[in-house]
């Protein structure tokens, strides 16, 4: 494993997990103490209130596992990994105080969208940007000319940190999506000989497990602004792990095919598209009397099976008519759900 001491592989999930475990019951104090809390109402559907400043501990967390190999000078495989890594995690600085801020202050939308942004471009300026991805028709890769770089590059780490936010509406969604997705991630990385890398999805996974022992239902606590720091993350290593960005748009399609329908819904009654409501499949189905553990159970499960898929099959047009199979199944299913909740498709009242 090119030097790599084999107890990193347990040791840097295992810090993640440990200081997620630790600051979650401190964010917790701080968040009752400072009334940083849901209550039930409007797109809510949870009893009481509950502290949404569960992302307190989950940046401290991911930094310091993923800097603990650099710490002990393990050796990388890319010389430019380092600079990568500091930018992923500057980056991801920004948009913790970003969340944080929003769960305190309830920040506007433009003013989220600033600070995910600005966020990106750290990434960027730090060379962590889609320069090529797999071509599905043929064996070889597609070179991303230098101007299309930035705004690709941008729209990928935006749109994937909003979507895991937007999946952020039932106990363990989001923290379980996105570990299982890491989880994938992490394997694919190391099958391809890049161990050193793939250390960074295990670091997100260590937190993903952490806050899943508060936030699985009932939760004690939310994500709140932590889903942008799960998603920012899971975007950016994505790319610093050679772009591996098809992989990751295959294990996240079923909420990645969900938000786009919904961008697509509002965008068609004129409603904006920041707009917050309950026409997300997740709380669609709580409506129709599903239970929070078997939505959850849904998700992560499509989630799981899809990335089997991309370790598991070779052939890359196999994949390509699997995503839109899996799409062709979900507006059919989205369609089926809204017309039992006796709703118009494309409403998301």
């Amino acid at each position: 494993m090119a030097g790599i001491a084999p107890f990193l592989f347990v040791a840097v999930p295992a810090l993640a997990y440990l200081i997620v475990t630790v600051l979650t019951p401190v964010a917790l104090r701080l968040g009752t103490r400072l009334q940083i809390v849901d209550r039930p109402g409007g797109r809510r559907a949870h009893k009481g209130e509950v502290v949404r400043i569960g992302g307190l501990g989950i940046y401290p967390a991911f930094a310091a596992a993923a800097l603990l190999p650099v710490v002990l000078g393990s050796p990388r495989e890319d010389p430019l990994e380092i600079t990568r890594l500091y930018g992923v995690l500057l980056g991801m600085g920004v948009v913790w105080i970003v969340g944080l801020l929003d769960d305190r202050f309830k920040l506007p939308p433009a003013a989220q969208l600033g600070g995910l942004v600005l966020a990106s471009v750290i990434a960027v300026l730090f060379k962590v940007f889609i320069e090529r991805f797999n071509n599905p028709f043929t064996d070889t890769q597609i070179i991303v000319d230098w101007y299309l770089m930035l705004p690709i590059s941008l729209a990928w780490i935006t749109g994937m940190t909003n979507m895991i936010n937007s999946i952020d509406g039932l106990d363990g969604l989001a923290a379980g999506v996105t570990g299982i997705a890491s989880a994938i991630l992490s394997i694919h990385m190391f099958r391809l000989g890049q161990f050193s890398v793939s250390l960074l999805p295990l670091a997100l996974l260590g937190c993903c497990l952490g806050f899943l022992r508060y936030n699985s239902a009932p939760a004690r606590i939310f994500l709140g602004g932590g889903a942008y720091v799960l998603g920012y993350g899971l975007a950016t290593i994505s790319i610093v792990s050679g772009a591996k960005v098809a992989s990751a748009l295959l294990v996240m399609w079923l909420p990645i095919v969900d938000l786009v329908w919904q961008v697509y819904s509002r965008w068609r009654r004129g409603q904006p598209i920041s707009l917050g409501d309950r026409g997300h499949l997740h709380l669609r189905l709580q409506d129709l009397g599903w239970s929070q553990r078997h939505i959850v159970a849904l998700y992560c499960g499509v989630t799981a099976l899809l990335g089997a898929v991309a370790l598991l099959i070779p052939n890359r047009m196999l994949k390509l008519a699997l995503l839109i199979a899996f799409g062709l199944v979900f507006v059919w299913f989205v369609t089926s759900v809204a017309r039992r909740g006796g709703e118009d498709v494309a409403s998301g009242d």
